[in-house]
């Protein structure tokens, strides 16, 4: 559906105003307007993207809003953007994840309008990704975020920032450059069997290329993703930048830029290689369970907080994995809204983290012990976002988990074992970084001088909250946008095989709209 009006442009530059004027602010005052108009320009966009919201329509499976210019036309690239059931929330979560983290790193006092500016630019990138229908255009937006992410990190990140800025940069370095191999020998085999270039996602869905040749391009593809994710064994990079990057840092990272290694598979990898997808689930399958496992289990002997919420992605993400390769109704929609969830409830708990690091200047988790009994509040918050981690019911994290393995047990019951041992050493793992940093004798001077949150504060956190209590107990509004998207994604990678699934399927009652 064409665009009569470019809301999705709106949304992508509207974070330039906030840039513009940060450069035009510079350290005037210090660095308060700067602050202010990042954090406006991210108010603005977060507008346009509820608007965006008020207006998607229910029950089209198709691309809406969609806006298409002429950019390299010799070789079929255009300025290609479009939202549907599989982007829509992912735009709407930059858009408040953003300004939150901003107003959460309100004191920043080093370089504050070069921070304000490589934040804007991150969401520049950010928005790009999960607009563009064109493959090449998702490339450049791909990479754009590479550049002021390496910044936050290497400039406001701790001690060891700059050996995880350059290991974060080589790694996905690396995986982009096998990803532009692979999307352009995509696009000449399009050239090839029609005479005409083009990096067009559509186009590529109706493209049938050899088995031969899909393996090797799903390799390509599946390689950056996979990184970008991270995945078991790809995952090294992450314990690194988390531990080092800053807390909005950590927010963004954790929240949205690795949730494009799953959105990735959805987008451009299983639609386009189906057959290649089919033949390589036993390893993304493997892969995904020992992610789980390895994850979490490494998570329970790390003394620091952050790494221990780095390796706990590592286990969360490969949750969503398993969904989206047994290709059941239960495993995408679960694995579509985990993406959703745990980008509200890591940002919860990295926020948190930051809050306390903030007054304790440590992640170890040894040196706390007590904090609820100086810092009642942001234990509180703490605790909410950890129950949400581990999937309590009634919370985010356990609509999507438990779809996830439904989806499982109907691909093979063993594969939703193995997935509910993950869910139980999660539960050991964050009960028990919370039992120690927040219960027991105060024995650091800094936890019993440190102040609870104040409003600011509590005004960052609140929205997440909410919004984690209120996916938990109704996600019906989420499910009828992504719904239609989802079935027709399935009858066009599976074909029949969607109708043959038997049983009782949760999802049956929870994605379908009324």
């Amino acid at each position: 559906m064409q665009a009569e009006f470019p809301i999705l442009s709106l949304i992508l530059f509207s974070p330039l105003l906030g840039l513009v004027l940060a450069c035009v602010f510079r350290d005037a005052n210090d660095g308060v307007p700067a602050k202010v108009s990042a954090l406006l320009s991210c108010l603005i966009t977060f507008g346009l993207s509820v608007f965006l919201l008020t207006q998607f329509n229910l029950g089209v499976p198709g691309f809406q809003f969609v806006e298409k210019r002429p950019w390299i036309e010799v070789f079929g690239i255009h300025y290609y953007l479009g939202v549907d059931g599989f982007n829509l929330f992912f735009i709407l979560t930059s858009a408040l994840l953003t300004p939150l983290g901003l107003l959460a790193a309100w004191n920043m006092s080093n370089k504050v309008w070069q921070f304000q500016a490589q934040m804007m630019a991150l969401q520049v990138g950010v928005f790009g990704s999960f607009l563009a229908l064109d493959v090449f255009l998702f490339y450049a937006f791909f990479e754009v975020m590479l550049i002021p992410l390496y910044f936050l990190i290497g400039i406001w990140g701790g001690e060891n920032r700059i050996h995880a800025a350059f290991k974060y940069f080589i790694y996905t370095m690396a995986g982009s450059l096998v990803l532009l191999v692979a999307l352009v020998y995509t696009g000449y085999l399009y050239y090839a069997s029609t005479g005409v270039w083009s990096f067009s996602i559509n186009d590529w869905y109706t493209m049938a290329i050899p088995v031969e040749a899909q393996r090797w391009l799903f390799i390509g593809f599946a390689l950056a993703f996979a990184i970008k994710t991270p995945m078991f064994p790809f995952h090294t990079w992450m314990p690194d930048v988390h531990h080092e990057t800053p807390t909005i840092g950590a927010v963004e990272l954790g929240g949205l830029l690795l949730k494009l290694g799953p959105y990735g598979f959805v987008r451009f990898v299983i639609p386009v290689f189906p057959d290649a997808s089919q033949e390589f689930i036993p390893y993304m399958v493997g892969l995904s369970l020992v992610g789980i496992l390895y994850g979490g289990m490494v998570a329970m002997v790390q003394p620091h907080m952050r790494r221990l919420m780095a390796y706990s992605t590592v286990s969360h993400l490969g949750f969503v994995i398993l969904g989206l390769f047994v290709f059941t109704m239960n495993g995408l929609a679960g694995s579509v809204i985990q993406m959703i969830n745990h980008a509200i409830a890591a940002a919860g708990l990295f926020l948190c983290i930051g809050m306390l690091v903030e007054r304790t200047q440590s992640q170890e988790i040894a040196t706390h012990g007590g904090v609820i009994k100086t810092m009642p509040i942001l234990a509180s918050f703490f605790l909410f976002f950890t129950m949400a981690s581990i999937g309590l019911p009634g919370l985010n994290g356990f609509i999507g988990e438990i779809l996830i393995m439904l989806g499982a047990a109907e691909f093979n019951v063993i594969y939703a074992i193995i997935a509910a041992l993950g869910v139980i050493i999660a539960a050991i793992y964050m009960l028990r970084m919370y039992r120690l940093v927040m219960f027991g004798t105060v024995t650091n001077e800094k936890v019993r001088n440190a102040h609870d949150l104040n409003l600011r504060e509590i005004v960052v956190l609140v929205p997440l909250a909410f919004i984690t209590l209120a996916m938990g107990v109704y996600p019906q509004p989420f499910f009828e946008r992504v719904n239609p998207t989802l079935t027709a994604y399935l009858e066009d990678v599976k074909g029949d095989e969607i109708q043959a699934a038997s049983g009782f399927s949760i999802a049956k009652y929870l994605i379908q709209p009324d």
